[in-house]
């Protein structure tokens, strides 16, 4: 009896099922732009035929980088159904990332917005002379890919013979930790990551979703469950509080997806006080670790309306969430929580000999789950190292309270060794932005001649503030009342902004590298 008996559901099936469920309601909105779900479903057909038209079947290998616009969601469902191999290229990567990426996946082909983009195509194409160029419109170093899918008759769609196993997409690390590395994503990963979603996350019943990241990374998980619950998209172009705060209240959007930096941004604006919020119901947000004090400020502002999901490349989203009733203001050390873990993942928090810790004793965060990577591409000692004893290290170190609430301590790699004493960095974080005049932190260690490491902290001051030898002083005290003078930071550097990943992090390979430059030691 043949095996596929037992195949759940793949994406490109929950995509074909949620198209094929609406025909004239709004689907996608993008400016003046209001395309339908038939209109989607259509373009998604005729962009599979001009995908299949340039020899991109099954197997073959796509990169994909572009501003938001409409295409790219129709692409992303189109690559989904011709079974090919997707890699979100990163909009604000150099040459060399991109080279390094479309050599090391093997891509075939690039689609490309060519409105911003065709410069970066056009270096690529004389690196790569094999590589095939599809534009989003007229171009002159690629085909016009939305010509070409014009020139096809939409036609029922029909999703890919794939196994559950087969590789669904290559996405690369933000290279936090050294070069980055492609993880390899399964169609059966993908899937059940979206179950997740369906089954735990809190979607508001008339979805209006507004899309402020990148339609190419994160907010690409977001599509089937959108289509499931018959909801529609609001695409952002760019990320301004302005025209955040102009969409809710024009729309009544019910719920977004950002990053903390974003609802920094959001929160210091001027009009985050006056602007109408009452529309809004979920404001998922996760990829890097949020400010407790910050996350207070968005309750005492906009209401429980937050809901926080917890994952990586390697097992992405969905292994803890922290739902809007738990954040509990009353419970003020629960905002530094990720929540709960989720029930559909195994998780554990082991040791360097991968045993478990003691209960309440912080562990490396490990987990089994059918989402969990298939491993990374062409590196098979660090596949090995991250799945070492049966288990995805994810390099998170957290620790479980009474409850079983999740607190990420930080990232294995991001501990600072100072004087022999371990200081997670997450937890004086954690302290200086309770002040006042604190908007984003990132602390890291530097070289120090008598202590190996030293505590720094790199501030970015909210609006209105500024540096002063009396603040570094107070915020210096403060960390020291708070948790001991081993994790007070020896300087504080103050910064117009913190460099992010690809994914929204706080860069902290870049940070630490301006430090270490001098220094015979590497930045790990």
């Amino acid at each position: 009896m043949s095996d596929s008996i037992h195949h759940p559901p793949l994406m490109a099936d929950l995509l074909i099922n949620g198209l094929n469920r609406y025909d004239d309601e709004p689907c996608l909105y993008l400016g003046d732009k209001v395309a339908s779900y038939r209109d989607v479903r259509e373009s998604t057909s005729q962009m599979v035929q001009a995908l299949q038209s340039s020899g991109l079947s099954q197997g073959r290998k796509i990169a994909v980088i572009s501003a938001n616009r409409p295409e790219v969601l129709s692409n992303i469902a189109a690559m989904q159904l011709a079974g090919c191999i997707g890699s979100p290229l990163h909009p604000m990567g150099s040459l060399d990332d991109h080279s390094y990426v479309i050599e090391h996946a093997e891509i075939d082909a690039l689609v490309f917005d060519t409105t911003v983009f065709s410069p970066r195509a056009e270096e690529l194409k004389q690196r790569f002379p094999d590589l095939i160029l599809l534009g989003f419109g007229p171009n002159d170093v690629g085909a016009d890919y939305l010509a070409l899918a014009a020139s096809f008759e939409p036609q029922p769609l029909v999703a890919p013979d794939v196994d559950p196993t087969d590789i669904s997409s290559i996405t690369y690390t933000g290279g936090t930790t050294g070069k980055p590395k492609g993880v390899l994503s399964t169609y059966r990963a993908t899937s059940y990551m979206t179950m997740i979603q369906m089954a735990e996350w809190e979607f508001p019943a008339d979805l209006r979703m507004l899309i402020a990241t990148p339609l190419s990374h994160a907010a690409a998980a977001f599509f089937v469950p959108v289509l499931q619950k018959g909801g529609a998209f609001y695409v952002m172009q760019g990320f301004s509080p302005d025209e955040f705060f102009d969409m809710v209240e024009t729309h009544r959007i019910t719920a977004t997806m950002l990053v903390p930096v974003m609802l920094y941004f959001l929160l210091d604006s001027p009009r985050s006080a006056q602007a109408d919020m009452s529309s809004m119901e979920t404001i998922f947000y996760g990829a890097s670790a949020m400010s407790p004090a910050r996350l207070t400020e968005g309750i005492n502002k906009w209401g429980k309306v937050f809901y926080q999901f917890f994952g990586q490349s390697e097992a992405p989203m969905v292994l803890a969430n922290m739902k809007k009733s738990e954040h509990d203001l009353s419970k003020p050390e629960r905002l530094s929580s990720c929540g709960r873990p989720a029930p559909w993942i195994h998780l554990a928090l082991l040791d360097d000999n991968g045993n478990a810790v003691a209960a309440g004793e912080p562990g490396e965060i490990c987990v089994r789950a059918p989402l969990v990577m298939h491993g990374y591409k062409d590196m098979p000692e660090q596949t090995e190292e991250a799945m070492a004893g049966g288990w995805l290290h994810t390099g998170d170190v957290g620790r479980l309270d009474s409850e079983g609430f999740l607190y990420i301590v930080d990232r294995k790699k991001d501990m600072v060794v100072s004087g022999g004493f371990n200081v997670f960095p997450r937890e004086v974080e954690d302290v200086l932005s309770g002040h006042e005049a604190v908007g984003q932190v990132a602390v890291i260690g530097v070289p120090d001649e008598k202590w190996g490491e030293a505590v720094k902290a790199v501030v970015v001051l909210k609006p209105g503030f500024e540096s002063s030898e009396e603040l570094t002083q107070a915020l210096i005290d403060m960390v020291k009342a708070a948790k001991g003078s081993v994790q007070a930071p020896k300087s504080i550097d103050y910064a117009d902004a913190i460099p992010l990943t690809a994914v929204g992090k706080p860069d902290k390979k870049t940070l630490r590298a301006a430090y270490w430059s001098d220094s015979s030691r590497g930045v790990g």
